[in-house]
């Protein structure tokens, strides 16, 4: 949304936000919606006269909400498809795709499973229901079937999962989503899909759930090498056997950065009014030093690495 006022004559539309200033709708992947949330805070905490009104919903969703121009930015796991540009294009919009951060899909489990080592096969045939209970992984498991649960059956984590890891079949019948596709919020202080992902594995022994990593970070940690301790986070592997021992690797930053873990994808940020105006100026503060170190502190690798210029006097100045 771009507040706009009309000239004396009453013809010629001028914009009234700033890059700092007026109201602007933005919408965004929930999977992301804490580390965004945060992004909004601090914004809005920095310039009192701005205020950005997030859509936090599925993927599916927020790109045509995109596509059909509700809103002029949009923050995902993918950049805008060929036919996408195309429909912006004939709107005479100028369109912005860029890499915000290097993201985790995180698989986690309840606190009393200690099955926390998995590899990406293992993933695959949990995901198609050709394993279907945790001693077929261990057979000295306590715990019996496994129920994988996702926050929407068309967010940006069940799409990675299908492309990317069992190659478009068939999930299990044994997963399951935790919300219809229709759920959008502007505030991630009600139950949102991908909480309700991390309270069922919370509750159930044998679930499997599936977030984005931010979700289950810990904030208190500014290392970014803790999570949350209301679940486990399983370590994945492909395999591959390093010192005579197969390398399992857990979705911290450095990791996300280093590509060793699986899991991991980019997050754009993508706007198409990058004009002026607020939500120009809300882009560049995201994709800035302050908001980079934001995104470093909620668990995922910023796309630029904040740097500090330390100025070091010789030895024989001191």
């Amino acid at each position: 949304m771009v507040l706009s006022a009309c000239s004396q004559s009453g013809n010629v539309k001028r914009r009234t936000d700033t890059p700092t200033s007026g109201v602007a709708r933005i919408v965004v992947d929930e999977c992301l919606a804490p580390i965004i949330q945060q992004q909004i805070d601090v914004f809005q905490g920095t310039y009192p006269a701005a205020t950005i009104v997030p859509i936090y919903t599925n993927e599916k969703e927020a790109y045509q909400i995109l596509e059909d121009d509700s809103v002029r930015v949009i923050i995902g796991t993918r950049k805008l498809s060929a036919s996408e540009e195309q429909k912006v294009d004939k709107r005479r919009q100028r369109l912005l795709q860029q890499r915000l951060a290097i993201d985790g899909v995180a698989l986690i489990v309840n606190k009393n499973n200690n099955d926390t080592l998995i590899t990406v096969e293992n993933v695959k045939k949990i995901m198609t229901g050709e394993i279907r209970s945790w001693k077929q992984l261990d057979e000295n498991s306590k715990l019996g079937d496994i129920t994988v649960v996702f926050d929407s059956p068309n967010s940006s984590t069940a799409r990675f999962i299908s492309d990317s890891i069992i190659h478009r079949q068939p999930f299990g019948e044994h997963v399951r989503s935790m919300s219809s596709d229709t759920v959008r919020s502007e505030s991630i202080k009600i139950m949102t899909p991908n909480q309700m992902v991390v309270d069922y594995v919370q509750q159930n022994k044998g679930a499997l759930g599936v977030v984005g990593v931010n979700w289950v970070s810990n904030p208190a940690d500014s290392t970014g090498l803790s999570f949350s301790p209301k679940v486990n986070v399983m370590s994945v592997g492909t395999g591959e056997v390093v010192d005579g021992k197969a390398s399992h690797y857990k979705p911290f930053p450095a990791f996300l950065k280093m590509g060793v873990y699986p899991l991991n994808r980019n997050v754009y940020i993508i706007i198409t009014d990058s004009r002026g105006g607020l939500p120009s100026g809300f882009v560049s503060f995201a994709a800035g030093e302050i908001g980079q170190r934001i995104i470093f502190k909620s668990g995922l690798f910023p796309a630029t690495i904040p740097t500090r210029v330390v100025s070091v006097k010789p030895m024989s100045e001191l």
